[in-house]
């Protein structure tokens, strides 16, 4: 199963570097444009994507005006724009927007949108990967060099949730409810049990960071 490709279209330099660093980490494949026009060509070309990340004030042609195109070649559309008025989401919304978020935002919140959107639209690609670990969380199943490995169903469950959070720090919290579920009221050592286990198995030891009074990070060093 292929990485969902993401179309995003963001002519600040520094908003739009920070957006494709994460979905990277984050396993999508993306292609990047500053203007709408270089957009729409990419369209007019036939290139398929799963999911669209649009501003709306673009030069060439504008969010406003890229939406019909998305909608032709049926691909969800979520919106990040510094326009804070609610006539300009009322819009958009009824237009057929998928989602809309004000800028500044947090990139996590931006990740999470887009699993919500690609679950919703039937698009997700559930498949993580890290180094050679290959996590398929549809199938349940965990590779490293494609040969399988045994996890137990909360061990597989707390790695899949580093895997697709990867190099941003998950805290003990986060991951209670993630995997026990928000009713869960049990101690938080749980968790350090289970990470424990994960890095033996795995030979994690130094991937897998815990930060101090917060949780854990899987860290994909560069060489």
């Amino acid at each position: 199963m292929a990485a969902n490709r993401i179309l995003i279209v963001e002519d600040d330099a520094a908003i739009a570097d920070t957006i494709a660093l994460n979905l990277r980490y984050a396993g999508y494949e993306y292609r990047l444009f500053r203007d709408g026009l270089s957009a729409a060509q990419a369209l007019w070309d036939d290139e398929a994507f799963d999911l669209a990340l649009l501003d709306i004030m673009l030069p060439g042609l504008d969010g406003f005006e890229l939406l019909p195109l998305m909608e032709k070649r049926n691909i969800p559309v979520i919106y990040m724009t510094a326009k804070t008025d609610s006539e300009s989401e009322v819009r958009l919304l009824r237009q057929g927007a998928e989602d809309y978020l004000v800028k500044p935002f947090e990139v996590v919140t931006l990740l999470v949108r887009m699993e919500k959107v690609l679950q919703r639209t039937g698009r997700l690609n559930p498949i993580y990967h890290f180094r050679d670990f290959t996590l398929d969380a549809e199938n349940r199943s965990l590779t490293k060099a494609g040969e399988p490995i045994e996890l137990t169903p909360l061990e597989f469950d707390v790695l899949k949730v580093l895997m697709k959070n990867k190099n941003r720090t998950v805290s003990r919290d986060r991951l209670l409810n993630e995997v026990w579920g928000e009713d869960y009221f049990g101690d938080t050592r749980t968790v350090d049990v289970r990470i424990a286990n994960i890095r033996k198995k795995l030979g994690l030891t130094d991937e897998i960071r815990a930060i101090s009074k917060t949780g854990y990070r899987l860290e994909e060093r560069k060489k």
